[in-house]
């Protein structure tokens, strides 16, 4: 399947002490999700006559389980075109224990249209994958933001007053219409009123190689009053865990910037401009690193993704053209990044020369392949695959997305 397509198909659309002070948190689920048990196979059709076409549902004559299996290997994508097949075949296409076993990938990227949440498809064709209004929250709440996407999962504050001053912190996954709501998050130091009128800043950990369990990492809004703390919610246990940072300088951290990625059980995030380094927490608020970005120049920003279970960092260079340069990081220890591509922006866009006031960035990487995302921000968006070279448009139309990947693993708390 190619990294993208053209066409418009537009979607609308972490030592420390552990506190707990709320009930466990809950896991809801849309009343209208699909039961947990594989539908009955749809029966096999009689055999139309060669003379005559008749409007008949395409099932292979093979046992329950044989199909059952194959449907099983199919990407998710797939099932939803075979959705459309017939009645019995949607309900086939939608159990869960199909869907969770089906191999999964990009399928798509959630924007911003202004203030309204959208979604496009990988392909650029289609309706959206996912409803991003989520209508499953709505239901609760007349307020709906998304603070993090992290793959495969949504962190929102939802609110129903006129103010967000009383905001619950959900992570939801709109691919199962699942939603877990977050105990109230409250730092020593700080009451509770100044809680809810100054959120902290938070950032999602998941991973699909262990969808059974996601994290939340926040940051008091007034670091400044309240250095070195940090608090780590886990859905294991269902209870944030209030722990002291130990990177050298707490004001490295850049908190408007909400530039993070989640890799290998490990929090990365981004500082200020004007240091140039990453700063990573592990899941325990045990290990703490801080790595130097590859450039040494102050006045370079970074930005970070993760593909293929390596970390990689890319900056766009405007001086000589418009440079992408992009590198991996080898080893941890020393904090060792090695050049992996340079690649000229105005190729891929088919342009010669920058327009004043023209601008162009990278945003994604795709997680299983060489494949990196671009827009110009007002006219076009594409693909590109480092190894064949190949450039491929998504939309006429400049968006900048975050990375969608599906997961029908049953969201865990402490109440299940």
């Amino acid at each position: 399947m190619p990294p993208g397509g053209e066409g418009e198909g537009e979607g609308e659309g972490e030592n420390g002490i552990t506190v707990q002070s709320h009930p466990p948190a809950t896991v809801r689920r849309d009343e209208d999700a699909p039961p947990h048990s594989t539908p009955p196979l749809p029966d096999v059709p009689p055999v139309a006559s060669k003379d005559k076409k008749q409007n008949l549902e395409p099932v292979p004559n093979l046992p329950e389980g044989a199909l059952v299996e194959i449907l099983s290997r199919v990407p998710y994508r797939s099932l939803c075109r075979f959705k459309c097949v017939s009645k019995p075949w949607l309900a086939l296409c939608s159990a869960p224990d199909i869907r969770k076993r089906s191999p999964q990938t990009l399928s798509g990227f959630f924007y911003y249209q202004g203030e309204r949440l959208c979604f496009r498809n990988l392909s650029g064709r289609g309706p959206p994958l996912v409803d991003p209004s989520l209508p499953f929250l709505r239901r609760s709440y007349k307020n709906v933001h998304v603070e993090q996407f992290c793959d495969s999962l949504l962190l929102c504050s939802c609110w129903n007053s006129c103010l967000p001053s009383k905001r619950d912190y959900v992570v939801c996954n709109p691919a199962t219409r699942e939603w877990i709501v977050l105990p109230p998050l409250v730092f020593l130091g700080q009451d509770q009123e100044v809680s809810h009128n100054f959120p902290s800043s938070v950032y999602l950990g998941f991973e699909a190689a262990v969808p059974s369990r996601f994290l939340v990492f926040a940051t008091p809004y007034n670091a400044d009053r309240l250095p070195g703390q940090m608090a780590i919610y886990s859905s294991e246990t269902g209870q944030w865990t209030y722990v002291q940072t130990k990177w050298a300088s707490e004001s490295l951290l850049d908190l408007n910037r909400r530039i993070r990625v989640f890799l290998n059980g490990t929090m990365h995030l981004t500082t200020r401009y004007n240091y140039n380094t990453m700063l990573t927490v592990d899941a325990e608020g045990k290990v703490w690193r801080e790595i130097p970005m590859p450039s040494p120049k102050k006045s370079v920003i970074f930005c970070t993704g993760q593909s293929q279970g390596r970390l990689y960092a890319w900056q766009m260079d405007y001086r000589y053209g418009c440079q992408l340069y992009i590198w991996v990081l080898e080893d941890y220890g020393t904090g060792k990044w090695a050049l992996k591509h340079t690649v000229n922006v105005l190729e891929l866009f088919g342009r010669h020369c920058r327009k004043d006031g023209q601008y162009y960035e990278m945003f994604a990487f795709h997680p299983d392949c060489n494949v990196i995302f671009l827009t110009d921000v007002k006219e076009m968006t594409v693909s590109y695959d480092m190894d064949s070279q190949k450039v491929s448009v998504i939309c006429t139309k400049g968006m900048k997305g975050m990375p969608y990947t599906p997961c029908f693993a049953e969201l865990q708390s402490a109440s299940h």
